[in-house]
């Protein structure tokens, strides 16, 4: 079956996409309006673009009605964000955030989640995340008039001690990731490991591979 996203409702096509491209990690994101309101909303269309120096981006939409959303005006603005990852016990307060509060009230107390102080950014970031990276804006790209993407650089990684093994290898974390919209989630407990392979390795292994008729 072929699908023509030029042929079909936007809405339809976002579906679509958040459904196939799976999992996606969670940006609880913490950003602070020229007001000095501290927003905290989640956001899937997330990820690590690069390792060295790091980066990573965000894609923001619109409002129902075109507006702006805080986070992204809020980011834009004072050009500094922190990226809270969501673990199951903060999945319940992740929900409450998401929903649509009004600019001048910060869903923090809603979702009944304590901040502390950033080291490299003036945004504060949620105590209870056990994963936190400080990022700093490098760009932000209009794609549409509904659509923006932001590439930020981290500044600085907060991980729980209890997750790192030597030369930062990370044990034992287990971040909630989104599976599709509305409303879809996993979790990422279920691991394998599956060691990369040398060129003669990979030239054995293909030989006992059947072939693809």
């Amino acid at each position: 079956m072929q699908i023509d996203p030029a042929r079909q409702p936007g809405r339809d096509t976002y579906m679509l996409l958040t459904s196939l491209v799976v999992p996606r990690p969670i940006a609880w994101v913490t950003s602070q309006s020229a007001a000095g309101i501290v927003n905290l909303a989640p956001f899937s269309f997330f990820n690590a673009v690069s390792g060295d120096p790091p980066f990573v981006v965000l894609g923001i939409g619109v409002r129902d009605d075109g507006s702006p959303k805080d986070t992204c005006r809020n980011i834009q603005s004072k050009g500094e964000f922190a990226v809270n990852l969501v673990t199951e016990e903060l999945l319940t307060a992740m929900n409450i955030s998401a929903a649509d509060f009004p600019p001048d009230e910060s869903e923090l107390l809603a979702a009944k989640q304590a901040t502390v102080p950033s080291e490299r950014i003036g945004v504060p970031r949620l105590a209870r995340s056990p994963v936190t990276l400080e990022c700093r804006l490098e760009r932000s790209v209009q794609l549409t008039e509904r659509n923006t993407l932001l590439v930020a650089q981290v500044l600085l990684f907060h991980v729980a001690e209890r997750f790192v093994g030597p030369r930062n290898r990370i044990n034992g974390f287990a971040p909630i990731a989104r599976l599709g919209a509305p409303s879809l989630y996993c979790r990422t407990t279920d691991r394998f490991e599956l060691p990369r392979l040398k060129y003669e390795e990979a030239l054995a292994q293909s030989a006992r591979l059947p072939e693809d008729r």
